[in-house]
């Protein structure tokens, strides 16, 4: 997973479905991860025509005759598409009342304690979140269709990960009102901040593609080396059937210099005609199977890899505008009799919005390197672990 997108979890795939479902008239009754679906005749909803049972899981053998419902089954996908055609933009607000304070890696990794943690939102700030559908398919063999969702501040182009997973899991959807009318952001700026967050998209997605792409060259590769192994045969197989026409025109030609009958001359002088004809015709397809041999079938090759070519399309499926909190967090810290209080960039819903660096070596406390506390100092564990923060 990069920094740039998130895959749609199973929980918010229920959580979407099961709201959806209800919104347009259905009634759902859940029994662990099997769900009974009651569809009146007057629901707003074309995905199905009669009362199905759903099962919450990606195993065939959990689901049997069953609908499953999860990511990437053909239901909930039926279910988006319709949703994003009625609503495909919407609004929301994220507050610190809405969601808890949210502590960067670095400190989660660290060995320091968060004895407090105080939020002060300064201004509001607004972010696109963009559900896109990336589909991935060759024309024989495979085809994956993939959900990722990114968010982008409209103002400062920065993608906000957390936002994304705010959006897609941490609100209740029972609590959360989603105002289905137009976004403020103008066309143009949307056009731009979705080719923005595109390229990142494809980027998160590429592990996939690349094993998608080995797996399709795989199966190309073995289509072709068995259709030169089909033509290899027929080429020994002319080869043989060129010897045993050569043969037969030497038995002819015995006999047409012994023959002195001139019917049977002439009928031997037919089949000999006859049988050079079809010599020909041999040699022709065999001289022909050689050269192409020779230079590896490049039409065969072109045609076959043509065929388990990749397609990726990245399309965006719904957009949601949303206005988020931003101003500091104070965390006050404690780690070994040390105690300092460290004040930082934040946003409702994003967390940490700034780098923190160590007051030693200077580098960016990261994930890898958390902070640690020495002597009122704010460090690096590498600095601690070599004892460079003394």
């Amino acid at each position: 997973m990069t920094d740039a997108a998130l895959s749609v979890t199973q929980r918010a795939v229920e959580q979407f479905s099961e709201r959806y479902l209800e919104t347009v008239g259905c009634k759902v009754n859940k029994k662990g991860n099997q769900w009974n679906v009651t569809i009146p005749e007057n629901a707003e909803t074309g995905v199905a025509t009669s009362d199905l049972t759903l099962v919450c899981s990606t195993g065939p053998d959990d689901v049997g005759d069953d609908v499953p419902l999860n990511p990437e089954s053909s239901f909930f996908d039926s279910l988006l598409d319709e949703a994003a055609e009625r609503w495909p933009t919407g609004k929301i607000a994220v507050t610190a009342a809405d969601t808890e304070i949210t502590l960067p890696p670095w400190i989660v990794n660290s060995e320091a304690s968060v004895e407090s943690a105080n939020f002060t939102p300064y201004y509001d700030r607004t972010a696109l979140v963009v559900l896109f559908r990336v589909s991935i398919e060759t024309v024989s063999d495979y085809q994956t269709e993939l959900l990722r969702t990114s968010a982008i501040d409209t103002h400062s182009k920065e993608i906000l990960t957390e936002l994304a997973e705010t959006v897609l899991g941490h609100i209740d959807p029972e609590q959360t009102t989603i105002d289905c009318t137009p976004t403020q952001v103008s066309s143009e700026d949307a056009r731009q901040l979705l080719g923005s967050v595109r390229a990142d998209i494809v980027s998160d997605v590429e592990p996939t593609i690349d094993e998608i792409h080995e797996a399709a060259s795989r199966s190309a590769d073995a289509e072709i080396e068995e259709y030169r192994q089909l033509q290899q045969q027929r080429i020994e197989e002319l080869e043989e059937e060129k010897e045993n026409l050569e043969r037969r025109i030497d038995d002819l030609n015995d006999a047409i210099e012994a023959n002195e009958g001139q019917a049977d001359r002439a009928e031997a002088l037919k089949q000999r005609r006859d049988l050079r004809s079809e010599l020909g015709e041999i040699e022709t397809e065999l001289d022909d199977l050689r050269q192409r041999r020779e230079r590896g079938f490049p039409e065969k090759q072109h045609e076959i890899r043509d065929r388990h070519a990749l397609e990726v399309v990245v399309e965006p499926v719904t957009l949601t505008e949303v206005v988020y909190e931003r101003g500091e967090i104070d965390l006050t810290l404690t780690n070994q009799g040390h105690r300092q209080t460290l004040t930082v960039g934040y946003g409702s819903g994003v967390g940490v919005t700034e780098d923190v660096e160590c007051d030693r070596c200077g580098e960016h406390i990261s994930e890898v390197n958390p902070l640690q506390l020495t002597d009122g100092r704010v460090c690096c564990s590498e600095c601690v672990e070599s004892g460079l923060s003394v």
